[in-house]
């Protein structure tokens, strides 16, 4: 597609196949996705991101919105789409005596991080240091904290958007509170997030890091994991998890080419308590311990997550249940598959408590949210992996409940299988009035409710 007009609209701001740049201003975070735009707008401003979709609606195109451009996989390039990327927004602003962030669409979560940290506060970020907090949290956003401050999505205060009209609207509590209930935890199915406001939690310093232990100890530190963690108080997150590790240059020497099984945590409140809290885990003797006081904007580091893009596949479901049987199952099933990540969260607390002041995702009742991941380098190693996380959701079949999570969900399904009945039919009514023409396509579509 040759777009002068909109190149006329935005000059500067868009980018075309025809252009130098191309391939790498339409590349997802994962690189074994291939997104297919008919162009790609890198809007500066609020204005930008209204002149874009007034113009996508006006040419009957779609509109894909990425701030870091995690979980791509599931959209579909089927009609004409522009991708809206935020790459240029990353304006953060932090007011420290309401203990509020308002952040642009583009900002990514370790971004974030250290500028609350700055103020001794700290926002429910996740595990991955460069995934867009506009995405993260508009998708439910379980971090470090969940068990204590409940998903990242109901810590939006506020948001700034435009709709599919190219309306530029302020949302809250108080205005337009329909469509704020629908964007927290609806994902990006509404509108055009231009800027968020997040409340922050006066959390300066957590006693967080991981554990460490070979990978032929899996279902025995595993299964005394769940026991502990059963009787942790809400102060504590963690998860167990199966890790083989990479071995390339940026991976430390002693953990090269290795696999473990780890038990990683986050505690917040007195480090002392916290200290005795996670001492049956050190007794169980880890070769590598790293659980220590940390700063709040640290935490992305505990789970090693890529820093970079990187190809792979992955896929994530909601359990009810985990017993030392599924345990022992799962650990010999990843030891010969082609994954090299599985992991189990541990949910409860305040991620489960329901309230009225909550979004579309007003909790996740599950007691346990698990993610698989294989390193994909070419078509061939993508369909083996994808093979393993289908015979991993085989293994733990008598686990699975049904439910699914947005931001963990990596591949295309039912969208009503993300929120209960209830609220999946409110969306739908929400979608048919706020974008009745599926203008937005989010990796995770909600479609309208048919009128009549």
């Amino acid at each position: 597609m040759n777009d002068a007009e909109l190149a006329d609209i935005l000059p500067g701001r868009v980018v075309q196949p025809v252009d130098d740049g191309w391939d790498e201003a339409r590349r997802s975070w994962n690189l074994a996705i291939d997104q297919h735009p008919v162009a790609v707008v890198l809007p500066e401003s609020a204005p930008d991101v209204s002149a874009a979709v007034t113009h996508a609606r006006r040419r009957g195109l779609r509109i894909a919105f990425q701030g870091g451009g995690h979980n791509t996989g599931p959209i579909r390039w089927d009609e004409p789409t522009l991708l809206l990327r935020t790459d240029r927004m990353r304006g953060i602003t932090v007011d420290p005596a309401e203990r509020r962030a308002r952040i642009e669409a583009g900002v990514l979560s370790d971004e974030l991080a250290a500028a609350t940290a700055a103020h001794g506060l700290a926002f429910l970020a996740g595990t991955s240091p460069d995934v867009g907090v506009v995405g993260y949290a508009l998708g439910g956003g379980v971090g470090w904290m969940v068990r204590r401050h409940g998903l990242a999505a109901n810590s939006i205060t506020a948001a700034d958007v435009v709709t599919a009209d190219g309306a530029a609207l302020r949302v809250d509590a108080d205005r337009e509170p329909d469509l704020f209930w629908a964007l927290r935890g609806g994902g990006g199915n509404f509108a055009a997030v231009t800027s968020l406001e997040l409340e922050l939690q006066p959390v300066p310093k957590l006693y967080a890091g991981a554990f460490f232990w070979p990978s032929e100890r899996a279902v025995e530190i595993l299964t005394a994991w769940q026991a502990w963690a059963e009787k942790t108080p809400d102060d504590c997150t963690s998860l167990g998890r199966l890790f083989k590790v990479p071995a390339v240059p940026d991976v430390p020497e002693p953990l090269r080419g290795r696999s473990f099984v780890l038990v990683e945590l986050a505690c917040v409140g007195d480090q002392g308590l916290a200290a005795d809290l996670v001492e049956p885990l050190r007794e169980l003797g880890p070769s590598l311990d790293t659980v220590a006081t940390m700063q709040s904007d640290a935490l992305s580091g505990i789970n090693m997550d890529p820093r970079q893009p990187v190809p792979y596949g992955g896929e994530g479901f909601l359990l009810e249940t985990l017993d030392p049987e599924s345990i022992a199952d799962v650990a010999a099933f990843f030891d010969t598959s082609a994954l090299i990540h599985f992991e189990l969260r541990q949910l409860g607390g305040a991620a489960a408590r329901c309230s009225g002041d909550n979004g579309a995702l007003d909790a996740i009742d599950s007691p346990f949210l698990s993610f698989g991941l294989g390193i994909a380098p070419d078509p061939e190693t993508y369909e083996v992996v994808r093979r393993d996380l289908d015979g991993l959701e085989r293994v733990l079949a008598a686990c699975d409940g049904g439910r699914r999570y947005l931001n963990f969900t990596e591949s295309r399904g039912d969208a009503g299988r993300l929120f209960s009945k209830q609220a999946h039919e409110r969306l739908r009514t929400l979608k048919a009035r706020y974008d009745p023409d599926s203008v937005f396509r989010a990796n995770h579509p909600i479609e309208p409710a048919q009128s009549g």
